[in-house]
């Protein structure tokens, strides 16, 4: 692997839910089990970065005891909407993942899809909700990440305005450590260890790589 490669790791949910789900979103809650066998097959890998999408309650109750104890760090994107609502993370527990280490990021208010957003949607998932994140966490939100992995040319020049330092998505190919776009491996339920060490770790084949790259240079430009 390359010096400057760097293989994202994103979790969502772990356990059982605590809200409702939206279509699709069981797809990426995990058994307890699988997490703690995924960080215990990550941990052993070059340049890794661990990061959790969408706010659940389950990245404080369960993602930072298995950090910890491998004396792990990870990015937490947070929804600013769900901010204290059941199932979630409520604020103190967002202090919690303070005090051990861990980041802080934003995943906009609503978990809507950032590609193609008018301004007054534009203000409020890139804007309102990150100062809503920032005074709970006291710190300036300067990373991000899209929601439902869509973005295009138009967002992230904006995001860039705006002084996002990092934003990461969802597309399944390795990242350059330095990048201001940072794509990851989301963990499905479907996934195991070795599924993903054949995947991130090992990589694809030259056809599917190139294939990846050019599906991530579309989004970027269109």
């Amino acid at each position: 692997m390359a010096n400057d490669t760097v293989i994202n790791i994103c979790f969502h949910g772990i356990g059982t839910p605590q809200r409702e789900l939206e279509p699709g979103e069981d797809r990426y809650w995990i058994s307890e089990d699988l997490y703690h066998a995924v960080l215990d097959e990550i941990r052993g890998w070059p340049s890794v970065r661990i990061s959790f999408d969408d706010g659940n309650a389950s990245d404080a109750e369960i993602g930072l005891p298995g950090l910890v104890e491998r004396g792990l760090s990870a990015d937490f994107f947070v929804l600013a909407a769900r901010l204290d609502k059941p199932g979630s993370l409520s604020t103190d527990q967002i202090r919690t993942l303070m005090r051990a280490g861990m980041t802080i990021g934003t995943h906009g208010m609503w978990h809507k899809p950032w590609r193609g957003m008018d301004e007054a949607t534009s203000d409020t998932e890139l804007v309102t909700a990150r100062e809503q994140i920032a005074a709970v966490t006291g710190t300036a939100v300067d990373t991000a990440a899209c929601p439902l992995g869509r973005y295009d040319r138009q967002l992230l020049t904006r995001m860039r305005s705006l002084g996002y330092a990092r934003v990461f998505t969802s597309d399944r190919r390795r990242a350059r450590g330095g990048d201001w776009l940072q794509p990851r491996y989301s963990v499905r339920r479907d996934d195991t260890p070795a599924s993903l060490r054949a995947e991130a770790l090992v990589g694809p084949g030259v056809l599917t790589k190139l294939k990846l790259e050019a599906v991530g240079t579309i989004k970027r430009l269109r």
